[in-house]
């Protein structure tokens, strides 16, 4: 398993370093995209021959924040210049590369910071076995940032209170902690497609706090909620990005792996796809999985809850039933994710990746 604050320095480092004028760049602190945040090493003179690795791994790609670091990069360096990112069969990506010549790679950089992340918590006792649990409700969903980039949160939880859904284990805020943002505010952007939307919203009982939290809290890098999973019959994670063409997940929904949990993702059209290249398995077997194939932002996390509400509807003894078809699925996951299938898959494509640069 490679320890995600060093891969830089020990996965690429070393072998940019054997070739000249190769230099690698990164963002410090984790999580800035901002051109005053970059590390550079090994510094490279100013030539013709300079090639340079920009890594934007650790966080997805957007216009205004794309434009702003890209264009300063282009004015420090000069030579060829190549992007390397964490989002797949991306229109954010390309436009960035048609915009300012850079040459595009991908590897899972989230793949790999879950195992970094999530390590060790197979050998705890923090909760029971998938196989030893009988959970009493349908799901369990945390949200925590809904302004932003991540509104589609706020569409999520307007979709659950309208479905009557809001009796499940749901942690949201009122009051984005992020950007300051009152949820009544966001919800005004969907006004003209929900007009009911702010309505719904300001009538909810937000905020939405998990067993134990005086606040809303931040769990990237850890598992928690133990109490929740271990009583909810599915995972639903809100992914970090939703909207427009990319492959792009993140340590929320390794959670549900980590965890034994069934998921439903809210997340971009064809994640469920993409996530069993890398060796997982879904639950097509078990309930309908068809959102994942929904090309229309809105439809889809219609679609979402209304798969939410057609469990919620389900007797004891079809969730019971629901609950033990699951086993083989998120116990084969949970093998693949901690006895090393998935690591492997990361690390060929690793490599292949390091094939591609010529280093």
């Amino acid at each position: 398993m490679i320890r995600i604050d060093e891969i830089y320095y020990n996965i690429f480092l070393p072998k940019l370093q054997e070739r000249p004028f190769h230099g690698l760049h990164w963002f410090d602190p984790f999580g800035s995209v901002k051109f005053k945040h970059l590390c550079s090493v090994p510094p490279v003179p100013w030539d013709d021959r300079a090639v340079r690795y920009l890594f934007w791994d650790q966080e997805p790609l957007y216009p205004e924040t794309v434009d702003r670091t890209l264009a300063e990069f282009k004015a420090m360096y000069n030579g060829q210049h190549h992007l390397i990112t964490s989002e797949r069969n991306s229109e954010f990506v390309e436009r960035a590369c048609d915009t300012y010549g850079f040459i595009s790679h991908y590897y899972f950089f989230h793949g790999w910071a879950a195992l970094d992340w999530f390590r060790g918590y197979d050998h705890s006792f923090l909760i029971a076995r998938a196989r030893d649990r009988n959970p009493t409700q349908t799901f369990m969903s945390p949200n925590r940032i809904v302004a932003g980039k991540r509104d589609h949160r706020v569409l999520f939880l307007y979709n659950i209170y309208r479905q009557g859904l809001e009796n499940n284990h749901i942690s949201a805020p009122r009051m984005c902690q992020y950007e300051g943002v009152d949820i009544s505010i966001i919800a005004q952007k969907y006004a003209n497609i929900y007009q009911d939307i702010t309505e719904v919203l300001n009538a909810a009982n937000l905020p939405r706090l998990f067993a134990g939290e005086a606040k809303q809290q931040m769990h990237s890098y850890q598992l928690g909620n133990f109490i929740e999973a271990q009583d909810s019959l599915v995972y639903v994670p809100t992914e970090t990005v939703y909207f427009g063409r990319r492959l792009h997940l993140t340590e929320k929904t390794f959670k549900a792996i980590a965890l034994e949990m069934p998921f439903v993702l809210v997340a971009t059209a064809g994640s469920l796809a993409y996530l069993r290249e890398y060796g997982f398995r879904t639950f097509d077997s078990v309930f309908d999985e068809s959102y994942d194939l929904e090309s229309n932002d809105m439809q889809r996390i219609e679609q979402v809850t209304t798969l939410l509400k057609s469990l919620d509807q389900m007797s004891v003894k079809q969730r019971h039933e629901i609950h033990q078809a699951c086993l083989p699925i998120v116990e084969y996951n949970y093998n693949h994710f901690y006895r090393g299938g998935f690591a492997d898959v990361l690390w060929q494509e690793l490599k292949g990746m390091l094939e591609g640069l010529h280093v």
